[in-house]
């Protein structure tokens, strides 16, 4: 393993990878497919053909016209209602084989993506997607198949044969419907904001179709369902919610909406745009690139030596100048923040090495140069306009919270008190600070807080948390708040009664799935939809099994990574108090190690891993002929220069950790315990500048509290912080002086941030306790002909015996009746 972490240390090339909502159309079509299945693409072709020859005689169906199609189309649709198990199925495989793009009537794989796309919107337009909701919702409660699955020792492809039908005509719905194209008709655009609602409302026992899917999840990990083929599963998941709620351009328009409706300031930037412009840094120096840099500075010692000395002597320049070492940051300026840096065992407690500064050198190895004094810089006059640093990619940002602190501070300091707590009637809360009033400070401290507040930032996640603390506190002055019915809250609402099992779940899958986890015996089987049926008896085949499985097992953890993060981000967005409860799950879930095991592995293997037989992929092994497959091309795997779906992994993963630790130090500290600086330092060798953005940020969180020592000897990886994170500008990260960052206080923080989520839930959604206002503000009725007229639903034990519970609860009482006119 440290061959290879060298080896690839020392390749290390730029990815030119783009980060976006998906894959190619072609890639996430071909990853539907295990090739395991490929011999049922044949089938599917042959049940078409005998059904479609009996209906339409001498033509094919490229040669039909648009009303012919549909009358087919509905002829099978009336075929799908039959009752017979095997015909329904040979009807299913046909309607695949079209939703498939008729691929043995094309010459080429545009010609099958073009027809498929066509067939789709037809099926679509004549309601094939509702007929396959009955069926699969059929499939989900069969008992008996269920049943059969869990008393079978080994599971295979042919147990789940009618959900992998199913699921992959809706997969190829939903995935080309979802798409937009420049050559697509009006008609089509307005069926696809249709579908788009129709999958967002409730449409399947009252829950949108993303429930449906979470359902099977749930009902497969709690060893029930087996069989489910839950790649499909998790795909269709992640891809209706995509389609749904939106991919992260929509988002980022959602958001600029939100600010514009809450008249918050415009973001200072398109983060999508910046992050794609950013330039990857070079990884750090491998142990043999270090060895030789060694042996080159011993060579050079002793030429420099002799150079300082002649200067010294001889030279009368060397009298007048003085000697400047070069700096160890300037390298700082060339965007090359790793180059050089030496490798320390990155498994050792920084605080008990004695080592000096990484990448430091003996005084006498440093590179001298001889350097005139530098001219005093020029005086410019002050400007009222905001001026960002040249050279950094984010504007700064300064929360109100930080200005408060510093003021506070600063009166505690020059004046010997603070305001202490306040009252407003308007908003009929409490504050505890105020960033107006500057009475007896100095003038530097007046410029200083001018300086904060031209950077000040104001997230759509503060007023959602100030307007809930409002309707706390004034429920009846404020009234019941508006809630729009937007996709993410429509979802929300669904999954909130089993949302801790729905996130457990998909953390049981990610942990299967994950290339450092070992099988154990009570984990959970998720090749279930890739074995067959007989397992492989050559050389070749285990080979082809082997990429196949791997290959499985990337595709599940791409498609719950991406699933992850849109559902925090859109949660987020919707309501603050959403998002922290789907983290909350996600933190006692174990998800923080989980995801820190999953990158404790080589990394750049990973990401270069070439689990993939192209000539087998989708369309592709449908058009052109297959060409014999040997053990050494299955070796040589495909050209290309990482795998798209494993770094679009890791991504999703680091920015998942990242949303869960923001501004929490508690979770923060997480990270420190499980000892996570050298893991996420490795993954610094992926020349990615997205990967890297988001690992120097969870390295950036924790730097304070790594002591004095790791940040002596990871310089450069300071500076990198600092060239590539966002500077919040009174944020001492690399000190570790944080007002908030006692111990004692962890707990209480996510005791605090339960309750909150919890009273968010009960005023918003628990209408059982009398209204969204709560159940203390329930109106009580006093008039006593209108309770005593109320219904009253009665057991039935009840009403038989009431007669026994009368002679025992009231006749056989004695009633003091003066009681009543005693005062209390």
């Amino acid at each position: 393993m440290q061959a290879d972490e060298m080896e690839s240390s020392m390749e290390s090339p730029n990815l030119e990878f783009e980060y976006g909502d998906m894959d190619t159309l072609p890639a996430e079509l071909s990853e539907l497919y295990s090739y395991t299945e490929e011999p049922e693409f044949v089938l599917n072709k042959d049940y078409f053909e005998e059904d479609f020859k009996s209906q339409v005689r001498g033509r094919s169906w490229v040669e039909l016209s648009v009303e012919e199609r549909r009358a087919y189309v509905m002829r099978l649709l009336d075929a799908l209602e039959v009752t017979d198990r095997d015909k329904r199925l040979k009807v299913a495989r046909a309607i695949l084989y079209l939703a498939q793009g008729v691929y043995d009537e094309c010459d080429s794989d545009v010609d099958v993506l073009y027809w498929a796309r066509h067939n789709v919107f037809l099926l679509y337009h004549m309601g094939v997607f509702t007929a396959l909701l009955e069926l699969l919702n059929m499939e989900i409660d069969n008992s008996q198949a269920c049943s059969s699955a869990v008393r079978k020792p080994a599971i295979s492809l042919a147990d789940s044969t009618e959900l992998r039908v199913l699921l992959s005509i809706m997969y190829l719905m939903v995935e080309n419907i979802r798409v937009q194209t420049e050559d697509d008709r009006p008609e089509w655009t307005a069926a696809r904001e249709t579908f788009r609602i129709e999958l967002a409302t409730p449409m399947c026992n009252g829950e949108p179709f993303a429930l449906l899917l979470f359902t099977m999840v749930t009902k497969f990990c709690s060893m029930n369902a087996p069989h489910f083929p839950m790649k499909k599963v998790l795909l269709l998941l992640w891809k209706t919610v995509l389609f749904t709620l939106g991919g992260f351009e929509e988002l980022q328009a959602m958001k600029v909406r939100g600010r514009e409706r809450l008249q918050l300031a415009p973001l200072p930037e398109d983060s999508i745009r910046v992050v794609r412009a950013m330039r990857a840094a070079s990884p750090p120096a491998s142990a043999m690139e270090l060895i030789e840099q060694q042996q080159q500075k011993r060579g050079r010692r002793s030429r420099r030596s002799a150079f300082v000395d002649s200067l010294e002597g001889d030279s009368p320049f060397a009298k007048k100048q003085p000697l400047v070492k070069q700096d160890s940051l300037d390298t700082y300026n060339e965007r090359d923040p790793f180059k050089n840096e030496e490798a320390r065992d990155e498994d050792e407690d920084p605080e008990d090495s004695d080592s000096g500064i990484e990448g430091e050198v003996d005084p006498l190895d440093r590179d001298v140069i001889i350097q005139p004094p530098p001219p005093p810089p020029p005086l410019r006059p002050p400007t009222e306009r905001l001026n960002f640093p040249k050279g950094l990619p984010w504007a700064p940002k300064v929360r109100e919270k930080d200005i408060e602190h510093f003021l506070e501070t600063s009166r505690n300091k020059f004046i010997g008190f603070t305001l202490g707590k306040m009252f407003s009637v308007k908003s009929c809360c409490l504050f505890f600070s105020d960033i107006d009033t500057l009475v007896g400070l100095p003038r530097p401290i007046h410029e200083s807080v001018k300086t904060l507040k031209q950077h000040k930032y104001v997230s759509i996640a503060e007023v959602q948390i100030k307007r809930e603390q409002e309707l706390q506190k004034c429920p009846m002055t404020l009234g019941e708040e508006e809630v729009e019915e937007t996709p993410a809250e429509v979802l929300y609402l669904g999954m909130l009664p089993n949302l801790s099992q729905y996130v457990i779940a998909l953390l049981k899958l990610l942990l299967a799935a994950a290339p450092t986890s070992k099988a154990k015996t009570d984990s959970i089987n998720i090749l279930a939809d890739v074995l067959p049926e007989e397992m492989p008896i050559t050389v070749l085949q285990s080979m082809k099994l082997g990429i196949d499985v791997n290959r499985h097992k990337e595709i599940i953890v791409k498609a719950i990574s991406a699933l992850l993060i849109l559902l925090l981000k859109h949660f987020k967005l919707n309501h603050i108090y959403q998002f922290e409860i789907v983290s909350q799950h996600l933190v006692f879930a174990n998800c923080i190690p989980l995801i820190l095991k999953f990158f404790n592995q080589n990394i750049m293997s990973y990401i270069s891993a070439k689990n993939s037989i192209c000539v087998l992929d989708f369309p592709h092994c449908v058009v052109h002929e297959l060409p014999e497959l040997t053990a050494e091309s299955l070796e040589a795997g495909d050209n290309n220069q990482f795998c798209w779906r494993n770094l679009f992994s890791c991504i999703n993963l680091l920015r998942i950790l990242n949303k869960l630790t923001k501004w929490k130090h508690s979770r923060t500290m997480m990270l420190v315990v499980f000892k996570s600086a050298p893991i996420l330092k490795r993954a610094l060798k992926v020349k990615q500048a997205m990967m890297q953005l988001y690992v120097l940020k969870l390295l950036k969180i924790q730097t304070k509290y790594l002591g004095r020592q790791w940040r002596k000897s990871n310089m450069k990886t300071m500076s990198a912080i600092y060239q590539k994170v966002r500077h919040r500008l009174n944020d001492d990260w690399a000190y570790g002086n944080d007002i908030d960052a006692r111990p004692w206080y962890f707990q209480v923080e996510e005791c605090d941030m339960r309750e909150n989520i919890e009273k968010f839930n009960s005023r918003r959604y628990d209408h059982s306790r009398g209204g969204p206002a709560g159940g203390e503000f329930t109106p009580v009725d006093n008039c006593l002909q209108s309770v005593l007229g109320q219904r009253v639903e009665l057991p039935e034990d009840f009403q038989y015996s009431y007669e026994l519970w009368l002679e025992r609860e009231v006749f056989s009482q004695p009633i003091q009746w003066e009681g009543l006119l005693e005062r209390p």
